[in-house]
C-alpha cells in the first residue's frame, strides 16, 4: 500500500491534494513526469502528473479534480489509508535549461503540474513570468506556490472575481507584445493550451504543452494515448507527455477525450448513488 500522509481539499472540495509515501519514485522523479495510480484491486488506472516530490521525506504529491467514478474513489481515501498501486515515474521529464525569459501559463488543475516546472526553470536561472487562471477565485489553486516559483505572477479569473477579468491569453498577449520572450510552457484545459499555442506561434515563441489523452498501460503498448504531432502519431506516455504546442492537433485530442464522456458520467452517478445509500 502507498499510504496517504497528507490530504487537503481545495476549491470547495472539488480538487484534492494527496501527499503519498513512494520513496523510490520520489528519489527518481523529475518535473513533468507522471505516475499511474489505482485505488484498489477493481479500480481503474489513472495517470496524474506529479505536482511535487520530496526525496528526503520519500513522498510525492498529486492534485486532481473529482470528475468521475475513479477520482471520486480517490477522494474517499483518507489520511492513513492508501492506494494499492502507484507506478512511476513515467514519461519524459521537462527539458530544463537557461534560455532567458520564460512564460509559464497554467489553468485549472494544470497549475499543479506547472508548479514544479516553473520552479525548476527559475532555479536554472531564467526570468520566469507566471500566468495562472481559473473560472473564479474560489477554485484557484496553488497561488502562493506559483508566486514563490515565479519572478512575476499574473492571476486571471473568467468572472473577474480576482486579478485580471478575462482569460490567460489576454495577459499573455500583453507579455508577448513587450517582446524578448524565449520560451513558453502551457498546461491546463485543452482549449486553453490550443489558444496559447496559436498566440505564441504568431510571435514565433517556442511552446511546450503537457497532454492528457486517455491512457491505459503507460508503457506505449496499448496505443490509447496516441496524439498527432506534426502529422505523426505519438504516444503521450512514452514520447511525452510534453510536446511542441505548435505541432499538436488539439482538435483531434479534444474529440478523443470526449469519446467516453457518457459512459464516464453514468459510472460516476451510479457510484455516488451506491455510496450515498450506504
Amino acid at each position: 500500500m502507498f499510504k496517504i500522509v497528507n490530504r487537503k481539499e481545495m476549491a470547495g472540495g472539488t480538487v484534492i491534494l494527496n501527499e503519498i509515501e513512494a520513496p523510490k519514485i520520489a528519489r527518481k522523479a523529475l518535473p513533468g513526469q507522471f505516475v499511474i495510480l489505482k485505488a484498489n484491486e477493481d479500480g481503474e488506472r489513472i495517470p496524474l502528473t506529479m505536482a511535487d516530490t520530496d526525496p528526503q521525506k520519500g513522498t510525492i504529491t498529486i492534485i486532481y479534480m473529482v470528475v468521475g467514478k475513479s477520482t471520486a474513489l480517490f477522494r474517499d481515501l483518507q489520511t492513513g489509508q492508501g492506494y494499492q498501486d502507484v507506478i512511476g515515474p513515467l514519461g519524459k521529464p521537462t527539458h530544463i535549461e537557461k534560455v532567458g525569459n520564460v512564460v509559464c501559463v497554467g489553468g485549472g488543475t494544470g497549475i499543479a503540474v506547472m508548479h514544479p516546472i516553473t520552479r525548476a526553470l527559475k532555479q536554472a536561472g531564467n526570468n520566469v513570468i507566471g500566468i495562472v487562471g481559473a473560472r473564479s477565485k474560489d477554485i484557484l489553486i496553488m497561488e502562493e506556490e506559483m508566486r514563490a516559483a515565479s519572478h512575476t505572477l499574473h492571476i486571471c479569473t473568467d468572472d473577474g472575481s480576482y486579478g485580471h477579468h478575462g482569460f490567460v491569453t489576454d495577459v499573455l498577449k500583453d507579455v508577448l507584445e513587450q517582446g524578448d520572450v524565449q520560451m513558453a510552457v502551457a498546461i491546463g484545459p485543452v482549449p486553453m493550451m490550443k489558444f496559447v499555442s496559436l498566440m505564441t506561434k504568431e510571435y514565433q515563441v517556442p511552446t511546450l504543452v503537457s497532454l492528457n489523452p486517455i491512457m491505459v498501460d503507460g508503457t506505449g503498448m496499448c496505443g490509447g494515448c496516441r496524439v498527432s504531432v506534426g502529422g505523426e502519431t505519438k504516444f503521450a506516455c512514452v514520447d511525452g507527455p510534453e510536446f511542441d504546442g505548435h505541432q499538436v492537433d488539439f482538435d483531434e485530442l479534444m474529440l478523443r477525450l470526449q469519446a467516453y464522456c457518457d459512459e464516464e458520467q453514468g459510472c460516476f452517478e451510479d457510484y455516488c448513488t451506491i455510496r450515498d445509500a450506504k
